[in-house]
């Protein structure tokens, strides 16, 4: 169980790293610079590398060290366009079951994304929660994983692609499409929510 927990804090803060830029695309991160950095033995450090490995978050270069991988301009729009066929056929499934509740607790967590933070980071996992809690409207558990797997991967985007450029106007700007979203909803405008919606997913980085 030790060992398990060291690993775990290696995998979250390597990751955390490449969120923050101190880790960018192409950087080597090599097992000795990470046993200095935690000071625990190399089995949970190895075990965590090649846990991001097999999420394609690192790559393994023999003798030499693991890679930061890169997310291409490509990839985003690939997993954009994902998202937007997925996020706006099934809030038109789900909107069915939408309860008063539910639009409350849409609300709460729409102002958590405009809430003052210079982490740009945690702007982003409140972004990711708004969008998986519109989803969860469909109750397809299968669903919901996939779009939160997606969103952790756009995680790392906003740090690799986008962190130097981006600033707190831009990074409002991008979420100016949840109000007008759960108005929508709230009128019962569904096609109008979805519309709204696919803008959103249009302003990914601008």
């Amino acid at each position: 169980m030790e060992k398990q927990n060291l690993k775990e804090i290696v995998y979250h803060e390597v990751l955390k790293s490449i969120y923050s830029s101190e880790y960018n695309p192409h950087k080597i991160i090599t097992e000795n610079e990470l046993i200095k950095r935690f000071g625990y033995s190399k089995s949970p450090i190895r075990d965590a590398l090649v846990s991001l490995c097999h999420e394609g978050v690192l790559k393994s270069i023999p003798r030499y060290g693991y890679e930061v991988v890169p997310l291409t301009a490509e990839d985003i729009y690939h997993i954009q366009e994902y998202r937007k066929v997925v996020e706006t056929s099934f809030l038109h499934l789900g909107y069915p079951n939408i309860t008063d509740r539910d639009l409350k607790a849409l609300e709460e967590l729409n102002a958590h994304c405009w809430k003052e933070t210079e982490d740009l980071m945690e702007r982003w996992t409140n972004n990711a929660d708004f969008h998986t809690a519109l989803i969860s409207f469909a109750k397809n558990p299968f669903v919901y994983e996939e779009l939160r797997r997606c969103m952790n991967v756009l995680g790392r985007a906003y740090a690799q692609l986008h962190w130097d450029k981006w600033n707190r106007f831009s990074m409002l700007n991008d979420m100016k499409n949840h109000d007008l979203i759960i108005q929508s909803l709230r009128e019962k405008n569904i096609e109008q929510a979805i519309s709204y919606l696919e803008n959103d997913l249009n302003d990914f980085g601008t």
